[in-house]
């Protein structure tokens, strides 16, 4: 059953909203057509981010897979990365592992999470991939969720010949976040008072520009982007 909204819109409906909405709330620039994205449009993309920190919700199940939801409800999204060289070229075989929470601000795998969930032997939000000829790795997912202290981030980690090289977290437009929380199950469940968004999130300010996704809308389904360059 398709998610509904306080309005009674449906997500299809609500998704096309999000991209068109004259209201201020969501700045159509933010999420483009797929098609007019290109993962690398020039040099200035491959600066070298700041490292931020994997957070304590890092395990490695050891699952090599591309779709990680398995069954979470949210908005879907596919989060693609590329790995490249800090001079922009592409680096095949890097391995990127992501984790993040779910709609409900919950991560696998640890107690203690949102209403005292215990989450041990699960391995939601938490895959494995390796990059291709031309760097990029593709995961299919959801939006993420967010908890208290933190603005919604996807955590990654780039590896090369068993070495860690990159630890970083991918950011979102902060209107594309505040639109999705408010009008979207499971997202809207919660009341919005204890949510952070990267204005006031410190690593996502130290992080910068560079770790801000570039987003794309594709029917129902949200795009990702971020190029992770590696010096």
């Amino acid at each position: 059953m398709a998610h509904r909204f306080a309005q009674g819109a449906t997500r299809r409906e609500a998704l096309g909203m999000i991209a068109v909405t004259a209201s201020g709330a969501f700045v159509a620039a933010s999420v483009r057509p797929a098609a007019a994205q290109a993962l690398i449009s020039g040099a200035g993309m491959c600066r070298l981010m700041p490292e931020t920190t994997a957070g304590p919700f890092y395990f490695d199940p050891q699952l090599r897979r591309s779709d990680i939801t398995e069954g979470r409800a949210g908005v879907p999204l596919t989060a693609r990365f590329q790995i490249v060289s800090a001079d922009c070229r592409p680096l095949p075989g890097a391995r990127l592992d992501i984790w993040h929470c779910d709609a409900e601000g919950a991560y696998s795998g640890y107690p203690g999470q949102p209403g005292g969930l215990d989450t041990r032997g699960q391995t939601f939000m938490r895959g494995t991939q390796f990059a291709g000829e031309d760097g990029i790795v593709s995961f299919s997912t959801i939006y993420p969720g967010w908890y208290p202290g933190r603005s919604p981030h996807i955590h990654f980690s780039a590896i090369i010949e068993d070495r860690v090289r990159a630890t970083g977290q991918m950011f979102f437009p902060d209107s594309l976040s505040r639109d999705i929380y408010s009008n979207v199950s499971p997202y809207s469940d919660r009341p919005l008072g204890d949510a952070v968004f990267n204005d006031r999130d410190g690593i996502a300010r130290r992080a910068g520009r560079t770790a801000l996704a570039d987003m794309a809308r594709a029917g129902e389904r949200l795009q990702s982007a971020l190029v992770v360059a590696i010096g």
